[in-house]
């Protein structure tokens, strides 16, 4: 499990994915909050399950992040209480060894181990088959999203 001191690491592996998404994360202001979130939150609301880098010392090579929300009780989530993944993301030079399955498999059973049932992310094209495989599906209604700021002015 991650600590408080692994945030800088963390927020860098995350900026890697979302560079592969063609979104920049570059920016100093959004990386700095980024760091502060996860060095107060890790331990409270926030868990992350990491693997250090093996050839360089206080780096990590691979991430999976996760919060929990509380949302309303229904029949099919009776608890109100859903998971949702965030920063998974893997060193390039050392993808496709299994680091990214081993720390998405302990995210997923930190969260049976709480009682979460229902969990969900946004997949990448590469991150798909991943989670296909450790059971996520797109059954159900569809998931939409609305941005405020890309909406039209009027």
């Amino acid at each position: 499990m991650a600590v408080p001191e692994d945030a800088a690491e963390l927020v860098r592996l995350a900026a890697l994915m979302f560079e592969s998404m063609g979104i920049d994360a570059s920016d100093p202001v959004w990386r700095a909050e980024a760091e502060h979130q996860a060095q107060s939150r890790v331990g409270r609301d926030l868990v992350a399950f990491v693997i250090d880098h093996p050839g360089r010392a206080g780096a990590l090579a691979c991430s999976a992040a996760g919060t929990v929300a509380d949302r309303l009780p229904s029949p099919v989530n009776r608890s109100g209480r859903a998971g949702y993944v965030q920063w998974v993301a893997t060193e390039p030079d050392l993808r496709r060894r299994g680091a990214g399955r081993a720390v998405m498999q302990a995210l997923l059973d930190w969260y049976e181990d709480d009682g979460i049932s229902v969990v969900e992310l946004h997949a990448t094209s590469d991150g798909e088959p991943l989670y296909r495989s450790l059971g996520f599906t797109d059954d159900g209604p569809p998931a939409l999203r609305r941005r405020s700021w890309l909406l039209p002015a009027g």
